[in-house]
């Protein structure tokens, strides 16, 4: 048995009908026969078998018990919604699990008659790697498995007529996340950036925004146990807009890669 080395690519993907967590090594995915709770615990269990990277399926990087998100954490992207920037305490709201999608998955737009204005939000997602609650926030790093990417699908017109904004930000596939875990980087100076159809639309970096990472992960464990697995979502630079059908939506972090997801 080896342990997890300090930064590594951890993806999850389906090869001839069976789901494995794997090591990502330039083009190849080393396979495990570990499951979540092991790779997090640093047992590794290397099974021999080797896949090509094109060749399997690449599925959502984690299945969490939650998706926690936290809005307006970057001051323009809360002005040019319509909300203010809090530097005491952050926008809160939850997607529900039914709106994961991996990379390369569609993005399917709601009826006309449901909702008129489909944004995406790039974002950097945060992995919990153990049950925590009342977290201080000196010790919250810990807690962080690992970052990947997330694209916080908001249909804008509902947010904005809603008193809350389950609806606007729940609907099926309006999660893309991945394509995989990163373990070992520092999430609060990574760079984001999202393109439209190959037009940068957003960038910006975690270093700008006006609550800390570790502030955000102690805030909500003094309001519900973070457990292994569970995605927090750190919220949105500036640059959301709409997407049409037939668009290609893609958003890159730096250290962890691109998710690329196409409007249907």
């Amino acid at each position: 048995m080896k342990t997890l080395q300090k930064t590594q690519k951890i993806v999850r993907y389906q090869n001839h009908g069976k789901v494995y967590f794997g090591i990502v090594e330039e083009d190849e995915i080393v396979q495990l026969s570990s499951n979540f709770t092991e790779i997090v615990n640093n047992e590794l269990k290397y099974d021999g078998v080797t896949v090509k990277y094109r060749d399997v399926k690449i599925l959502e990087p984690v299945v969490p018990s939650k998706i926690v998100n936290f809005g307006w954490t970057y001051a323009e992207h809360a002005k040019e919604t319509g909300g203010q920037a809090n530097l005491r305490e952050p926008f809160l709201f939850l997607k529900p699990a039914s709106s994961i999608i991996p990379d390369q998955g569609e993005i399917i737009l709601p009826s006309s008659d449901l909702t008129k204005q489909v944004e995406m939000e790039g974002e950097v997602a945060l992995v919990i790697g153990k049950r925590g609650k009342n977290i201080k926030e000196e010790e919250a790093l810990d807690y962080v498995f690992g970052c990947t990417v997330f694209n916080d699908i908001t249909a804008r017109d509902l947010t904005k007529s809603d008193p809350q904004f389950t609806r606007g930000k729940g609907f099926d596939t309006f999660g893309p996340l991945g394509p995989c875990i990163v373990t070992g980087i520092d999430p609060t100076n990574l760079r984001i950036v999202t393109t439209l159809n190959g037009k940068v639309v957003q960038e910006g970096n975690t270093n700008e925004m006006s609550l800390s990472i570790p502030f955000l992960i102690s805030w909500i464990s003094q309001v519900m146990t973070l457990e292994p697995g569970d995605i927090l979502a750190t919220g949105s630079p500036s640059g959301s807009c709409p997407m049409q059908s037939g668009d290609t939506v893609v958003v890159e972090v730096e250290q962890i890669g691109k998710l690329c997801n196409y409007v249907k």
